[in-house]
């Protein structure tokens, strides 16, 4: 998968050098762009090729800071076969990032399914700046409803230094919970981050879920421009979009629905500089934004920053554990794959 952007680099599992400082003084305006991906789910060549393209889209626009969506080699959903899409640190994905950064002479980082050196599953986003080099990794904190099926979380606060900036990085559903604020909170100068958020599908009484889904796509296309004054910083957020469908977990049924898109680029007031909405499909959006740390506000004294919905809460509460299991199974598999090879040689 994606041979023509393999790279030499660490093995897996082991520590990517980190890279650049933070400057003192005032902070730049940057041109930026979040992309928007209409994902193939699991075919990693072909979301690749479609990364490399509108990177080079937001190249020629201007932007020097560029945002690929969560998970943009593969998407995720409930899908078996994503279960051996995992990337290792110095493979696929790694590659792209390096070689496009270097070759637009740009900041750029995405996440992905990043399979360590322990046998564990990661959702990794990575830092390339302009020589290809890798300034820094942030793993998302907590795998979102059936997303435990296919990784674990990570416990690192997210903060890495580049182009003389201090940058966070918030994937997703991380946007949602006040632990994120605090971690970030008066410590970046720019946020950057992804989602693959997905639909509530059209199930009867459809005239209710109709109204359950209206709400879940404001709240996803929101979610970036609320956390920004929060943390007092701007944020350059990727999205997928597009159609899919995969089972349902615990249920002998087919999801069919969509990811919600929305990327987007917000300053640091919470005012959307840039929005490309779903039915646009995939492209980017690009607004020159002013980066610096503001003192940002308050978190609530809760876990969550916001309402979910109670479709979302329930989903929540079911399908984590659900995941986790397949996980646990899945990752059983692997290592006794590996083992077996290694008595085959």
């Amino acid at each position: 998968m994606g041979k023509g952007y393999q790279r030499p680099g660490p093995g897996a599992g082991e520590e990517l050098p980190v890279r650049g400082s933070v400057a003192i003084g005032p902070r730049p305006t940057i041109r930026a762009a979040a992309v928007q991906l209409e994902a193939r789910l699991g075919d990693v060549d072909w979301n690749l090729e479609q990364c490399a393209r509108l990177v080079a889209e937001a190249a020629r626009e201007g932007a020097e800071w560029i945002v690929l969506p969560e998970f943009f080699p593969s998407g995720a959903a409930f899908r078996p076969d994503l279960d051996d899409r995992a990337l290792p640190p110095d493979g696929a994905a790694t590659g792209l990032l390096r070689d496009v950064a270097r070759e637009h002479g740009a900041h750029v980082g995405g996440s992905f399914l990043c399979l360590d050196g322990d046998g564990h599953v990661r959702n990794a986003f990575l830092l390339a700046g302009p020589d290809g080099g890798i300034a820094g990794r942030h793993d998302k904190d907590l795998p979102t409803m059936w997303e435990s099926a296919l990784y674990i979380g990570g416990g690192d606060p997210g903060l890495i230094a580049a182009g003389g900036l201090g940058v966070g990085v918030a994937l997703c559903w991380e946007l949602m919970r006040t632990e994120t604020v605090r971690r970030l909170r008066g410590r970046v100068d720019l946020v950057l981050g992804g989602s693959n958020w997905w639909s509530i599908p059209a199930l009867p009484p459809r005239r209710l879920t109709a109204r359950l889904e209206a709400a879940n796509r404001r709240r996803a296309v929101a979610a970036a421009p609320l956390f920004a004054p929060l943390v007092g910083a701007p944020v350059v957020h990727g999205a997928q979009s597009g159609a899919f469908n995969c089972l349902w977990p615990g249920l002998p049924a087919i999801y069919h629905g969509h990811f919600e898109g929305g990327a987007s680029i917000t300053g640091g007031d919470g005012r959307v500089l840039a929005l490309r909405r779903r039915e646009e499909g995939p492209g980017v959006a690009v607004a020159d934004v002013a980066t610096g740390r503001g003192a940002g506000a308050s978190p609530p004294d809760r876990f969550w920053l916001h309402r979910r919905g109670a479709v979302a809460a329930l989903a929540w509460a079911y399908q984590n554990p659900l995941g986790r299991r397949h996980y646990r199974r899945a990752r059983e598999r692997r290592l006794a794959a590996a083992d077996r090879a290694r008595t085959a040689r």
